[in-house]
Protein backbone atom coordinates (compact mmCIF):
# COMPACT_ATOMS: atom_id res chain seq x y z
CA UNK A 1 0.00 0.00 0.00
CA UNK A 2 1.35 3.48 -0.95
CA UNK A 3 0.41 6.90 0.75
CA UNK A 4 -0.20 9.99 -1.03
CA UNK A 5 -0.70 13.16 -0.20
CA UNK A 6 -3.16 16.01 -2.43
CA UNK A 7 -2.02 18.30 -4.56
CA UNK A 8 -3.09 20.96 -2.39
CA UNK A 9 -1.32 19.48 0.39
CA UNK A 10 1.91 18.56 -1.37
CA UNK A 11 2.07 22.00 -3.27
CA UNK A 12 2.13 23.15 0.61
CA UNK A 13 4.68 20.92 1.47
CA UNK A 14 7.51 23.15 1.38
CA UNK A 15 6.02 26.80 2.64
CA UNK A 16 5.54 24.33 5.50
CA UNK A 17 8.83 23.06 5.76
CA UNK A 18 10.14 26.27 5.96
CA UNK A 19 8.01 27.72 8.05
CA UNK A 20 8.52 24.54 11.09
CA UNK A 21 12.40 24.96 10.39
CA UNK A 22 11.89 28.66 11.22
CA UNK A 23 9.89 28.47 14.26
CA UNK A 24 12.40 25.22 14.96
CA UNK A 25 15.38 27.92 15.12
CA UNK A 26 13.23 29.75 17.26
CA UNK A 27 13.03 27.44 20.15
CA UNK A 28 16.40 25.96 19.76
CA UNK A 29 17.76 29.05 20.12
CA UNK A 30 16.66 30.21 23.64
CA UNK A 31 19.60 28.50 25.56
CA UNK A 32 21.86 30.81 23.47
CA UNK A 33 19.98 34.09 23.74
CA UNK A 34 20.45 33.35 27.22
CA UNK A 35 24.46 33.77 26.89
CA UNK A 36 23.59 37.58 26.60
CA UNK A 37 21.89 38.47 29.51
CA UNK A 38 24.99 39.97 30.84
CA UNK A 39 25.16 41.99 27.93
CA UNK A 40 24.51 45.52 27.21
CA UNK A 41 21.28 44.87 25.66
CA UNK A 42 20.81 47.29 22.89
CA UNK A 43 24.55 47.37 21.56
CA UNK A 44 24.32 43.59 21.59
CA UNK A 45 21.26 43.08 19.50
CA UNK A 46 22.35 46.33 17.05
CA UNK A 47 25.82 44.30 16.36
CA UNK A 48 23.50 41.27 15.75
CA UNK A 49 21.17 42.72 12.92
CA UNK A 50 24.08 44.57 11.55
CA UNK A 51 25.67 41.66 10.94
CA UNK A 52 22.41 39.86 9.75
CA UNK A 53 21.85 42.75 7.22
CA UNK A 54 25.46 41.84 5.39
CA UNK A 55 24.80 37.97 5.45
CA UNK A 56 21.08 38.67 4.31
CA UNK A 57 22.29 41.25 1.66
CA UNK A 58 25.04 38.83 0.49
CA UNK A 59 23.06 35.54 0.41
CA UNK A 60 20.44 37.75 -1.92
CA UNK A 61 23.31 38.37 -4.21
CA UNK A 62 24.48 34.69 -4.62
CA UNK A 63 21.20 33.19 -4.85
CA UNK A 64 19.83 35.83 -7.28
CA UNK A 65 17.38 37.42 -5.28
CA UNK A 66 16.52 41.29 -5.94
CA UNK A 67 16.12 43.41 -2.62
CA UNK A 68 13.54 46.14 -4.03
CA UNK A 69 13.48 49.31 -2.08
CA UNK A 70 10.37 50.66 -0.69
CA UNK A 71 8.04 52.99 -1.18
CA UNK A 72 5.36 55.31 0.32
CA UNK A 73 4.05 53.80 3.31
CA UNK A 74 5.75 50.89 2.77
CA UNK A 75 8.31 52.56 4.83
CA UNK A 76 5.91 53.04 7.86
CA UNK A 77 5.27 49.40 7.60
CA UNK A 78 8.65 48.15 7.68
CA UNK A 79 9.76 50.62 10.54
CA UNK A 80 6.27 49.30 12.47
CA UNK A 81 8.19 45.68 12.09
CA UNK A 82 11.58 46.68 12.97
CA UNK A 83 10.26 48.65 16.01
CA UNK A 84 7.43 46.34 17.79
CA UNK A 85 8.80 43.15 15.78
CA UNK A 86 12.61 43.00 16.70
CA UNK A 87 13.30 46.13 18.92
CA UNK A 88 10.43 45.97 21.58
CA UNK A 89 10.22 42.35 21.65
CA UNK A 90 13.81 41.34 22.85
CA UNK A 91 13.66 44.27 25.21
CA UNK A 92 10.39 42.41 26.51
CA UNK A 93 11.97 39.26 26.79
CA UNK A 94 15.38 40.27 28.48
CA UNK A 95 13.13 42.41 30.86
CA UNK A 96 10.31 40.09 31.35
CA UNK A 97 12.91 36.99 32.64
CA UNK A 98 13.89 39.70 35.64
CA UNK A 99 10.05 39.10 36.97
CA UNK A 100 8.53 35.68 34.89
CA UNK A 101 9.65 32.25 34.60
CA UNK A 102 10.97 31.11 30.78
CA UNK A 103 8.23 29.30 30.53
CA UNK A 104 5.40 32.43 31.42
CA UNK A 105 6.83 34.16 28.69
CA UNK A 106 6.86 31.14 26.70
CA UNK A 107 3.27 30.74 26.92
CA UNK A 108 2.70 34.01 25.78
CA UNK A 109 4.11 33.22 22.59
CA UNK A 110 2.63 29.94 22.13
CA UNK A 111 -0.97 31.91 21.85
CA UNK A 112 0.43 33.67 18.95
CA UNK A 113 -1.35 30.43 16.45
CA UNK A 114 -5.01 31.78 17.80
CA UNK A 115 -4.45 35.58 17.54
CA UNK A 116 -2.71 34.74 14.06
CA UNK A 117 -6.08 32.66 13.09
CA UNK A 118 -8.23 35.75 14.37
CA UNK A 119 -6.90 38.60 12.55
CA UNK A 120 -4.42 37.88 10.13
CA UNK A 121 -7.19 36.82 7.26
CA UNK A 122 -8.74 40.18 8.43
CA UNK A 123 -5.40 41.86 6.81
CA UNK A 124 -5.74 39.26 3.88
CA UNK A 125 -9.05 40.73 2.76
CA UNK A 126 -10.97 37.52 4.27
CA UNK A 127 -12.80 36.30 7.31
CA UNK A 128 -11.26 33.95 10.25
CA UNK A 129 -13.16 30.74 9.78
CA UNK A 130 -13.72 28.75 12.82
CA UNK A 131 -12.32 25.73 11.49
CA UNK A 132 -9.18 27.83 11.77
CA UNK A 133 -9.68 29.57 14.83
CA UNK A 134 -10.08 25.75 16.53
CA UNK A 135 -7.16 24.53 14.84
CA UNK A 136 -5.13 27.31 16.52
CA UNK A 137 -6.68 26.80 19.61
CA UNK A 138 -5.37 22.86 19.24
CA UNK A 139 -2.35 24.44 18.58
CA UNK A 140 -2.22 26.75 21.67
CA UNK A 141 -3.36 24.32 24.05
CA UNK A 142 -0.23 22.09 22.92
CA UNK A 143 2.34 24.67 23.33
CA UNK A 144 0.83 26.03 26.82
CA UNK A 145 1.15 21.87 27.95
CA UNK A 146 4.66 21.87 26.71
CA UNK A 147 5.58 25.14 28.31
CA UNK A 148 3.95 24.82 31.79
CA UNK A 149 2.30 27.45 33.49
CA UNK A 150 5.44 29.67 35.02
CA UNK A 151 5.88 31.74 37.88
CA UNK A 152 5.69 35.12 37.27
CA UNK A 153 4.39 38.90 38.97
CA UNK A 154 2.57 41.58 37.88
CA UNK A 155 4.87 43.10 35.65
CA UNK A 156 5.90 39.71 34.08
CA UNK A 157 2.60 39.61 32.78
CA UNK A 158 2.52 42.67 31.32
CA UNK A 159 5.51 41.77 29.63
CA UNK A 160 4.18 39.05 29.06
CA UNK A 161 1.66 40.40 27.35
CA UNK A 162 3.88 42.70 25.37
CA UNK A 163 6.00 39.66 24.01
CA UNK A 164 2.80 37.93 22.45
CA UNK A 165 1.98 41.39 20.51
CA UNK A 166 5.24 42.17 19.41
CA UNK A 167 5.55 38.23 17.95
CA UNK A 168 2.03 39.29 16.05
CA UNK A 169 3.12 42.10 15.22
CA UNK A 170 6.72 40.68 13.49
CA UNK A 171 3.94 38.83 11.33
CA UNK A 172 1.00 40.86 11.12
CA UNK A 173 2.88 44.25 10.28
CA UNK A 174 4.83 42.37 7.33
CA UNK A 175 1.62 41.59 5.27
CA UNK A 176 0.42 44.55 3.70
CA UNK A 177 4.14 44.98 1.97
CA UNK A 178 5.05 40.95 1.59
CA UNK A 179 3.35 40.46 -1.29
CA UNK A 180 5.34 43.40 -3.64
CA UNK A 181 8.75 43.31 -1.24
CA UNK A 182 8.88 39.27 -0.99
CA UNK A 183 10.76 37.88 1.93
CA UNK A 184 14.27 38.75 0.68
CA UNK A 185 12.93 42.92 0.72
CA UNK A 186 11.11 42.93 4.20
CA UNK A 187 14.09 40.84 5.94
CA UNK A 188 16.82 43.41 4.78
CA UNK A 189 14.61 46.39 5.39
CA UNK A 190 13.56 45.64 8.55
CA UNK A 191 17.32 44.40 9.47
CA UNK A 192 18.86 47.71 9.06
CA UNK A 193 15.82 49.75 10.43
CA UNK A 194 16.36 47.81 13.50
CA UNK A 195 19.81 48.31 13.54
CA UNK A 196 19.33 52.23 12.88
CA UNK A 197 16.81 52.37 15.63
CA UNK A 198 19.09 50.32 18.58
CA UNK A 199 22.20 52.18 17.62
CA UNK A 200 20.25 55.46 18.54
CA UNK A 201 18.76 53.43 21.79
CA UNK A 202 22.57 52.16 22.47
CA UNK A 203 23.85 55.60 21.77
CA UNK A 204 21.61 57.54 24.55
CA UNK A 205 21.04 54.69 27.25
CA UNK A 206 24.59 52.58 27.36
CA UNK A 207 27.15 55.08 25.43
CA UNK A 208 29.78 53.86 22.48
CA UNK A 209 31.91 52.15 24.58
CA UNK A 210 29.16 49.68 25.70
CA UNK A 211 30.40 47.33 22.73
CA UNK A 212 34.03 47.06 24.39
CA UNK A 213 32.21 45.22 27.01
CA UNK A 214 31.05 42.25 24.34
CA UNK A 215 32.96 38.91 25.33
CA UNK A 216 34.05 36.25 23.42
CA UNK A 217 30.55 34.62 24.82
CA UNK A 218 28.38 37.35 23.93
CA UNK A 219 30.27 37.60 20.36
CA UNK A 220 29.34 33.88 19.46
CA UNK A 221 26.23 34.09 20.92
CA UNK A 222 25.72 37.00 18.75
CA UNK A 223 26.64 35.58 15.50
CA UNK A 224 25.05 32.51 16.56
CA UNK A 225 21.62 34.73 16.77
CA UNK A 226 22.23 36.97 13.23
CA UNK A 227 23.03 33.73 10.89
CA UNK A 228 20.84 31.06 12.22
CA UNK A 229 17.72 33.23 14.16
CA UNK A 230 17.77 36.41 11.90
CA UNK A 231 18.91 35.96 7.99
CA UNK A 232 18.03 32.25 7.61
CA UNK A 233 15.19 32.46 9.89
CA UNK A 234 13.54 35.72 8.75
CA UNK A 235 13.65 34.59 5.20
CA UNK A 236 12.31 31.22 5.89
CA UNK A 237 9.43 32.74 7.95
CA UNK A 238 8.34 35.06 5.59
CA UNK A 239 8.81 32.92 2.62
CA UNK A 240 6.12 30.91 4.50
CA UNK A 241 3.58 33.74 5.38
CA UNK A 242 3.83 34.73 2.04
CA UNK A 243 2.78 31.35 0.08
CA UNK A 244 0.27 29.69 2.91
CA UNK A 245 -1.31 32.66 4.67
CA UNK A 246 -1.06 33.73 8.38
CA UNK A 247 -3.91 31.66 9.42
CA UNK A 248 -2.15 28.65 8.22
CA UNK A 249 1.42 29.84 9.35
CA UNK A 250 0.87 31.02 12.43
CA UNK A 251 -0.03 27.18 12.98
CA UNK A 252 3.69 26.64 12.83
CA UNK A 253 4.51 28.71 15.91
CA UNK A 254 3.59 26.14 17.96
CA UNK A 255 6.70 24.29 16.75
CA UNK A 256 9.00 26.41 19.03
CA UNK A 257 7.81 25.96 22.11
CA UNK A 258 8.48 21.76 21.11
CA UNK A 259 12.05 22.35 19.71
CA UNK A 260 13.31 24.29 22.71
CA UNK A 261 12.21 21.36 24.79
CA UNK A 262 14.13 19.19 22.59
CA UNK A 263 17.20 21.75 22.58
CA UNK A 264 17.49 21.56 26.49
CA UNK A 265 17.87 17.32 25.86
CA UNK A 266 20.64 17.23 23.43
CA UNK A 267 22.12 20.14 25.83
CA UNK A 268 21.68 17.85 28.86
CA UNK A 269 19.03 18.71 30.76
CA UNK A 270 16.76 16.36 31.95
CA UNK A 271 14.49 14.04 29.78
CA UNK A 272 11.17 15.78 29.24
CA UNK A 273 8.52 14.63 31.52
CA UNK A 274 4.87 13.09 30.04
CA UNK A 275 3.42 16.50 30.30
CA UNK A 276 5.59 17.89 27.38
CA UNK A 277 5.35 14.48 25.38
CA UNK A 278 2.06 15.21 25.70
CA UNK A 279 1.88 18.84 24.36
CA UNK A 280 3.59 17.76 21.70
CA UNK A 281 1.48 15.27 20.28
CA UNK A 282 -1.78 17.71 20.61
CA UNK A 283 0.63 20.33 18.61
CA UNK A 284 1.12 17.96 15.89
CA UNK A 285 -2.56 16.71 15.51
CA UNK A 286 -3.36 20.46 15.17
CA UNK A 287 -0.47 21.20 12.74
CA UNK A 288 -1.84 18.10 10.73
CA UNK A 289 -5.35 19.09 11.17
CA UNK A 290 -4.06 22.62 10.03
CA UNK A 291 -2.53 20.85 6.64
CA UNK A 292 -6.04 20.62 5.08
CA UNK A 293 -7.53 24.61 5.67
CA UNK A 294 -8.35 26.17 2.95
CA UNK A 295 -5.22 28.74 2.18
CA UNK A 296 -5.81 32.34 1.79
CA UNK A 297 -6.29 33.52 -2.11
CA UNK A 298 -3.55 35.44 -3.50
Amino acid sequence: MSLSLSPRTAGRSVPLALGALAMASVGGSVAVSAELGDAPLFTSQAVRYAVAVLLLIGLARVTGNRVTSPRGAEWLWLAGVAAVGLVLFNVALVRGAAHAEPAALGVAVACVPVVLALVGPLLEGERPTARAVLVAAVVTAGALVVQGGGRTDLAGLGWAATVLACEVGFTLLAVPVLRRLGPWSVSVHTCWIATAQLLVLSAATEGPAAVTTLRAPHLLAIAYLAVVLTAIAFVLWYSAVGRLGTALAGLLTGVAPVAAAVAGVLLGTAIPGPAVWTGTAIVVAGLLAGVHLTPHRR
